[in-house]
């Protein structure tokens, strides 16, 4: 299934959440008060909530973990993709002219464009028309290292196997920017913060009790907790961007 919130800011869902767990609260302060004469639901509203608290932080600590896993998973591919462009430049380095410059000259506007992608604002349209242009570059790659090879190149085997780790690299890196929580996942994590609202609010209304400042601070704990979790979910978007200083790096000394 495709991932829903792709166009959504975390700090709009987050936002959102917030509200639904204060309406959430609301009305479950005012079902508390309807049930304030029984004498033995403030018992069993305590069972519920307690589980429903204990689930709540399963799945924030769960979702966190899974979402900085990836976080750092894209991190780790920036820095291999980074040394296998690397490689295949010096390798480019040591042919014969023409192939040296022109190769040399691809695989530069191939880093350029890595670093151009990562500093725009996400579009769908021109992600897709970027994937497009990576493609035709390595055709290009492919057909210059044949040329190479045809003319006898003594670096056969280490100009193709650089060839075959820039393109396995760009495949790893985009599978690891298309892999996010499970959509299933981030919509029951939403859902469980504002019941858990629901249940703190029916459980206040019952013993006739309002503790406005703590039930404010535990809204807004969750919310930023789910603000990270998703902002760490979004690649693409938010404030917590994968660090692209290795390819950066690396480009500066290409234009050397």
């Amino acid at each position: 299934m495709a991932y829903i919130f792709d166009d959504i800011d975390a700090w709009a869902i987050s936002s959102i959440v917030a509200l639904g767990m204060v309406a959430g609260w609301l009305a479950g302060r005012w079902i508390g008060n309807r049930l304030r004469e029984e004498s033995d639901s403030r018992a069993a509203v305590s069972k519920f909530l307690d589980a429903s608290l204990a689930l709540l932080g399963l799945l924030l600590a769960f979702s966190f973990s899974t979402a900085l896993v990836k976080h750092d998973q894209r991190r780790l591919m920036v820095v291999a993709d980074s040394n296998a462009i690397g490689d295949f430049y010096t390798c480019a380095s040591l042919l014969k002219e023409p192939e040296q410059t022109k190769l040399r000259r691809v695989i530069r506007d191939y880093a350029s464009l890595r670093v151009d992608l990562s500093k725009r604002a996400y579009d769908a349209g021109a992600f897709e028309r970027a994937l497009g242009q990576f493609e035709q570059m390595h055709n290009q790659m492919v057909e210059l290292v044949a040329e190479a090879l045809a003319d006898g190149t003594p670096i056969a085997t280490p100009l193709v196997n650089a060839l075959n780790a820039t393109t396995s690299s760009h495949a790893e890196r985009l599978a690891a920017v298309r892999d996010r929580l499970p959509t299933s996942i981030v919509l029951l994590l939403l859902v469980s913060a504002v019941i858990s609202a629901l249940l703190v609010g029916r459980e206040q209304g019952i013993a006739g009790e309002e503790d406005l400042a703590g039930t404010i601070c535990f809204i807004i704990l969750v919310s930023l907790a789910i603000f990270v979790t998703l902002d760490l979910n979004q690649p693409n978007r938010g404030l917590i961007a994968v660090d692209q200083e290795p390819i950066q790096r690396l480009l500066s000394t290409m234009s050397q």
